[in-house]
């Protein structure tokens, strides 16, 4: 197993952290800030309440939201196989098929929001994920409760429940982190109020075809 900069956090399913290599990192904020008039808009197949959508990869079946492209380079592609690889491998899946659905970034406006969802490829298995490309320097006022900031937060929710469990993960966010998580985790992120601050985030869809019973003992 490839060693990577990463943390975990267990909510009944694991949500695991890594560090984006810089080259990474500045590929995908250069492309969207250079081709963004090129790039689909993602909304069609989105739940986000959010108005710039756009996709920079997908390889799933031609439908009436989305036809296949690309606009990454195969490096890039490469390092989300091989982070996700590790994802699976960390978790002790075994035999099992990847296989790079979507890529996608939101930047969200004063106000926007993605309400609490989940995801999903070709297949209802699989992995996604939140990659921070660029936060706002002040999210607005926190109109109570301002010890604990909660305005542009991402939130995780786990599947655990009773005493002394993690239910749900709110990750103090730095650009360059980037979290995987299975397709059925929940999850949202809330509105921050000021008007001229974006906040830029990428998603990253992987089906995995595996045999849950095989890995029952795994």
């Amino acid at each position: 197993m490839d060693t990577l900069n990463f943390n975990f956090v267990f909510l009944g399913q694991s949500v695991l952290k890594y560090q984006v290599p810089l080259d990474v990192y500045n590929i995908l904020n250069h492309v969207y800030e250079t081709r963004r008039h090129e790039l689909p808009p993602a909304n069609p197949q989105l739940v986000g309440k959010i108005v710039n959508e756009h996709s920079l990869f997908f390889d799933g079946p031609a439908n009436n939201k989305m036809h296949p492209h690309n606009f990454l380079s195969q490096n890039v592609t490469q390092w989300f196989h091989k982070v996700m690889k590790h994802y699976l491998d960390w978790n002790k899946i075994n035999e099992y098929k990847m296989h790079l659905n979507s890529i996608w970034i939101n930047e969200m406006k004063a106000n926007e929001y993605n309400p609490v969802h989940i995801h999903q490829g070709a297949l209802y298995t699989g992995l996604s994920s939140v990659m921070i490309l660029k936060l706002p320097k002040n999210t607005g006022i926190e109109y109570s409760a301002t010890d604990k900031p909660m305005n542009g937060s991402l939130q995780i929710l786990g599947s655990s429940s009773g005493q002394f469990c993690n239910s749900d993960y709110g990750p103090i966010m730095k650009e360059r982190n980037f979290y995987i998580f299975p397709y059925d985790m929940r999850h949202c992120v809330y509105p921050f109020n000021t008007t001229d601050e974006t906040r830029r985030t990428l998603s990253c869809n992987m089906d995995v075809e595996y045999d849950p019973i095989k890995n029952r003992s795994a």
